[in-house]
């Protein structure tokens, strides 16, 4: 599954005779055609229209989706590229396997603005991804053969302990017989978007807080973030801007929004606070700052009545979703990972450079919020061969993990060695075969239980 679609016409998805290897194309962007069976929107492209499509002088007229970015033909590549030139040219990991698509239609204006995306980037809403996961789910049943969903996407918005509709969704489908789901664990754990924060016991109320700085350069339309408070601690907040405005300590309700203006700043905050938030039970406070004035910002937290461990966490959105930098001062790298592949049954990856088994400095890094362990091992993902030459990031390495279990499923389910793996067994099966090193202690944060390693994952079964 491509959230960017995929270059059907290219060789790299075809078979021996010129036939594509794609089983179906769902384009959600794409109106004027038949939607799937049992979906509202979108139309739907099956290896017969592509076949034909192929056959055409112009394919597009038969079968319109194209990937216009690439990335979604990268990652299909890399995962399942057909051998060509016998290999010695290009060949992904899972080379015979077939191929299902979707490619994902934007969000709404709305929410891009909401949000403060900046044009031009892709961005997509959760229901449109949870129905992308249940249309690739549903080839297992019509035809009777594993499937394995590879998702490229994250996000830092999240409580970080795998709890959104979208993670609790993916753990239904990766706990089904012959299904495999992998994640990537994203690319922010270099770029200043995390603060872990912690009130002492309480002393003297004065000193009870923590004060928490983002640097905001020129020219930023305005940014995101949430904090997320462990249970049962209860946070404030005030607000302090580069040109020395503040906003009292802010006491939220239940659920309340409030915004405020400046006087001498045309910057605008917004502070929507959830006391219980429904999904994970801890509090959270969203902030929303418009026009944001270039310098640095000072977010100053401290807890209301008794301090029960008083830790907190901030994230700022991802990279590609602030079209300026903005980055805490004391920023730390670790629970990095971005959503969805925190979600506890799924398989999240970190990204290693196979070259020299060094961890890639832009990688998320785990663990989950609160210490779970996450990621589930690391994978190649810098300087990847990929059909538009070499490429580094987090979904190349998910991508070559979900070929490596399209081969484990081909040994599991088709040749009946383990007809009922699903992607709890499959994760301890590759914990189990994954490279380690002496110098290391497993499980840690970058590389999870250690390095992708298929040959391993067979080895350890014949030394049981």
């Amino acid at each position: 599954m491509t959230r960017e679609g995929i270059d059907y016409t290219n060789d790299v998805f075809r078979d021996e005779n010129g036939d594509t290897r794609i089983l179906a194309i769902w384009d959600q962007t794409i109106q004027s055609g038949t939607p799937p069976e049992g979906f509202l929107y979108g139309s739907e492209y099956t290896r017969e229209d592509i076949n034909r499509a192929l056959q055409a002088e112009d394919p597009y007229s038969i079968v319109p989706s194209r990937d216009e970015i690439g990335h979604g033909s990268s990652m299909a590549g890399v995962a399942a590229g057909s051998r060509l030139g016998g290999g010695y040219i290009y060949q992904g990991a899972a080379p015979d396997a077939e191929i299902v698509v979707v490619k994902m239609k934007e969000c709404k204006p709305y929410m891009r603005e909401f949000y403060l995306v900046p044009e031009g980037v892709p961005a997509y809403q959760e229901n449109d991804l949870m129905l992308a996961v249940e249309y690739a789910d549903s080839f297992a049943r019509v035809f009777r053969r594993p499937v394995v969903i590879c998702m490229g996407i994250g996000t830092n918005m999240g409580d970080h302990r795998g709890n959104s509709f979208l993670s609790r969704y993916l753990n239904t489908v990766a706990v089904k017989r012959s299904r495999g789901v992998v994640v990537c664990g994203g690319n922010e754990g270099n770029a200043s978007h995390h603060f872990l924060g912690n009130l002492p016991a309480r002393t003297d109320a004065s000193d009870n807080f923590r004060d928490v700085e983002i640097r905001v350069e020129e020219e930023a339309r305005g940014f995101y973030m949430e904090l997320w408070g462990n249970s049962p601690n209860v946070f404030n907040v005030s607000v302090r801007t580069p040109g020395g405005e503040t906003i009292a300590p802010i006491r939220l309700g239940v659920r309340q929004s409030i915004t405020y203006g400046f006087v001498y700043e045309k910057s605008r905050i917004t502070i929507d606070g959830i006391l219980v938030e429904p999904a994970s039970g801890e509090q959270l406070i969203r902030f929303r700052v418009e026009d944001p004035t270039p310098g640095i910002w000072t977010f100053r937290v401290n807890s209301v009545g008794e301090v029960y461990g008083g830790e907190f966490n901030i994230w700022l959105p991802i990279t590609d979703f602030l079209d300026s930098k903005i980055y805490f001062l004391e920023p730390n790298p670790y629970t990095t990972l971005t959503e969805p592949s925190l979600a506890q049954d799924v398989i999240c990856v970190s990204t290693y450079n196979a070259e020299n088994n060094s961890f890639y400095t832009e990688s998320g890094r785990g663990f989950r919020r609160q210490g779970f362990t996450c990621p589930d091992f690391a994978a190649p993902g810098v300087n990847v061969s990929t059909i538009f030459g070499k490429a580094t990031g987090s979904s190349l390495a998910a991508s070559i993990t979900a070929g490596a279990i399209a081969q484990f499923m081909q040994w599991a389910v088709v040749e009946g060695n383990n007809g009922n793996a699903e992607s709890r067994e499959i994760k301890n099966y590759f914990i189990r075969g994954a490279s380690r090193d002496a110098s290391l202690t497993y499980p840690n944060r970058e590389f999870g239980y250690g390095r992708l390693n298929i040959a391993g994952v067979f080895d350890s079964m014949i030394g049981v």
